[in-house]
């Protein structure tokens, strides 16, 4: 374990590295409560499986991009401490599994030495930044948003406004009005716009999918680009402040817009702009902006023996980049699961002959850009060889599916083993849809809808089916959802359950019905023409479980009868009820806030100050059996409790002294207070525990 102190060449990656390592012996020396480290480990990355003693790692990769190096050091990273299964997640990260605990910090160093993170994959952080895989080559794009979504995730991570949310937070960046980034489901969604010759954008505000999908409101039509930051920032620093922190199911974003109402949201964001280190957030983009790299070997000439393959897979998976004579190529990757052998030959592949770049898309395949188009015939030779020329790019047979119950807690049905399934009823049964981009079908193992099976035209979703006394594994059929573009989408009905052996069944209804009485219209048209019970209709006899035969109680891709077993869940919904353990990361926050402060880092360290004022607050308030939902309700709280009862003197309301935190500009004297106040309040928190006890 040694190596890794030495080899880090970044100082604040090696520090919370190291500090990873100290945290878990400390775990295993019972040191840390268990629900402690989890959301510890959850905010670098580390996440049960349904598996017992080993983690899925998830590295987080920003827009999903990456060179051939740093494909390499993940291939040689996965084989070291994985098993060489690569996942290609919905939100462009890269999942590996089976990976013991105590090899975390090494696995996480290899990473560092490629400029590659897991903090803040998982947890109550801002999630994986996602953007559109054809950012910057997008014949319809008005400006390549790569490097606004790479300033927004730099600025984010680490930054103590978004460590311990009450949930997590979802940001996209679409490439143009095409949406193809999702704006309507995120908490914050960029769409690219041009006014008045002025580059900026339209912002979405408080999407989501979940058990309870939500649409996006709109924040503003038009915000210019060096206000995307700052905006960012004061929605990130109200929804810490008013989110939900206890009841994990209303948590997100969306509930506390609608519980406030969107006026009353972004009136709050509004007073937090003095608190801001930053009022104009200027982004630079040169390193963006240079030529197309070339080749570092010359590309060789090829005879393709197979014309109308190679022309099929040109019309399939290719696609014209805004630079003339560029193309972009799709490999569509089943599942999401590639391995790192074909990975490593990949990376060698785009360094020598391409522009060593690739990027992993939000429907879990690969594009790799910048190829010169007179060299196609030879990335389509080499591509043959890894067989990664299926045809199918982005098609309805280009199925989306979540790991289910191969890996995840949550799984309550298997989605990888059905659509596998799916994809193969669609090959060998229905090639008139082969080149249908119109459909998506999309597949989750629980209604947490990882697999986004909520947005889609065709979705499923994981679940159980009672018949008897016995269980079978089912599915939930969804119709109607799709992106309409501009940050506006639909999401699907749930139309009927249904045993999931009968999923097949279902899809075959579905598309024959389509073919006979759509009248050419488009799916979504000829759906919400029938009607969502038309359908409930035709598919209700697939519904009875009077007639189930053995084979519907084994689950798609497994050989024994199903149990449902569900575990517990670590989708970021951690939390803390110790006192002492409060008590001791207030004094944490604080201490680092001192810290920060000595590194001039005036608005980090009143922000990690503030949440030291809360963090405290509520573990006296957990004393007293309180309510600690929100941080607002903390403080109201505890004024009522406290302050107003003369239980704890502050010379002023408790509320009066933390909110002088948006009162003030982030400068040098009000950070040396600030801290100063937060420290002389916590030791009366101190005083009052320790008398508090002794009555005991």
């Amino acid at each position: 374990m040694e190596s890794f102190r030495t080899e880090i060449e970044n100082p604040i990656v090696q520090k919370e590295i190291i500090d990873l390592e100290k945290k878990i012996h400390a775990f295993q020396g019972g040191q840390i409560d268990d629900e402690r480290f989890r959301s510890l480990r959850l905010a670098r990355g580390i996440y049960g499986q349904r598996q017992e003693g080993v983690q899925m790692i998830r590295i987080k990769l920003p827009y999903g991009k990456v060179s051939s190096e740093q494909l390499r050091r993940i291939t040689e990273v996965s084989d070291k401490y994985s098993t060489g299964r690569l996942h290609i997640t919905t939100r462009q990260d890269i999942q590996i599994h089976y990976v013991s605990l105590d090899k975390t910090p090494e696995l996480w160093a290899d990473l560092a030495k490629d400029d590659i993170t897991l903090r803040e994959a998982c947890g109550n952080t801002v999630r994986n930044i996602t953007g559109s895989e054809l950012a910057g080559v997008d014949a319809d794009e008005p400006f390549d948003v790569t490097p606004y979504a790479h300033a927004l995730f730099q600025y984010l991570l680490r930054n103590p406004i978004c460590q311990e949310m009450g949930r997590k937070f979802k940001i996209s960046f679409s490439s143009s009005d095409k949406d193809t980034a999702l704006s309507y489901l995120h908490d914050l969604g960029f769409i690219p716009k041009i006014v008045d010759g002025q580059k900026g954008f339209k912002i979405m505000l408080g999407g989501g999918l979940g058990s309870q999908p939500a649409h996006a409101e709109l924040l503003s039509e038009f915000v210019p680009v060096n206000q995307i930051i700052p905006t960012a920032e004061g929605v990130i620093r109200v929804f810490d402040r008013y989110g939900e922190r206890a009841k994990r199911l209303k948590a997100r974003l969306k509930f506390l817009i609608k519980d406030l109402g969107r006026d009353e949201f972004l009136r709050l964001v509004d007073e937090e702009k003095k608190a801001l280190p930053f009022h104009s957030y200027e982004i630079d983009t040169t390193a963006f902006e240079g030529a197309i790299s070339e080749p570092l070997l010359e590309v060789p000439t090829v005879t393709i023996d197979d014309a109308a393959a190679y022309e099929a897979w040109k019309a399939s998976n290719v696609i014209a980049q805004k630079q003339a004579g560029y193309a972009a190529i799709g490999v569509k990757v089943l599942l999401g699961d590639f391995y790192t052998d074909k990975a490593r030959l990949l990376a060698d592949l785009i360094k020598n002959y391409g522009a060593n770049e690739l990027r992993f898309s939000l429907r879990q395949n690969i594009v790799i850009r910048n190829i010169k188009e007179e060299n196609l015939p030879f990335f389509y030779q080499e591509l043959a060889k890894l067989d990664m020329v299926a045809l199918g790019y982005d098609t309805i047979g280009d199925i989306t599916a979540c790991p289910g119950t191969d890996t995840c807690n949550l799984g309550i049905a298997s989605s990888t083993g059905i659509a596998d399934e799916l994809e193969r009823v669609l090959k060998a049964e229905y090639p008139q849809f082969a080149s249908n981009k119109e459909l998506t079908i999309k597949i989750s193992g629980c209604m947490n809808a990882c697999g986004q099976h909520n947005m889609s035209e065709i979705g499923f979703q994981g679940m159980s089916i009672n018949a008897g006394k016995l269980v079978a594994p089912a599915l939930q059929v969804l119709l109607g959802g799709g992106i309409l573009g501009n940050g506006s989408g639909r999401f699907s009905d749930k139309v009927i359950k249904i045993p999931s052996r009968r999923g097949p069944e279902a899809l075959r209804y579905i598309l024959n019905d389509f073919e006979a009485n759509a009248n050419g219209t488009k799916f979504l048209d000829y759906y919400d023409a029938k009607g969502e019970k038309y359908f409930y209709e035709f598919l209700k006899p697939l519904a009875d479980v009077t007639n189930l035969t053995d084979a519907d109680f084994v689950d798609w891709g497994n050989a024994d009868n199903y149990v449902k077993a569900v575990g517990v869940g670590e989708c970021a919904g951690v939390v803390i009820d110790l006192v002492q353990t409060l008590l001791f990361e207030a004094k944490d926050k604080i201490t680092a806030a001192q810290e920060l402060f000595e590194e001039k880092k005036w608005s980090d360290a009143i922000y990690l100050a503030y949440a030291g004022f809360a963090n405290g607050a509520k573990a006296l308030l957990l004393a007293e059996k309180q309510k600690t939902n929100t941080h607002a309700g903390i403080i109201e709280a505890f004024d009522t409790v406290f302050v107003a009862e003369n239980k704890i003197e502050l010379g002023t309301t408790f509320s009066e002294l933390v909110y002088r935190i948006n009162k003030n500009e982030p400068t040098e004297a009000f950070a040396k207070e600030y801290i100063q106040e937060a420290i002389s309040f916590f030791g009366k928190l101190e005083a009052y525990r320790a008398a508090d006890l002794a009555k005991a």
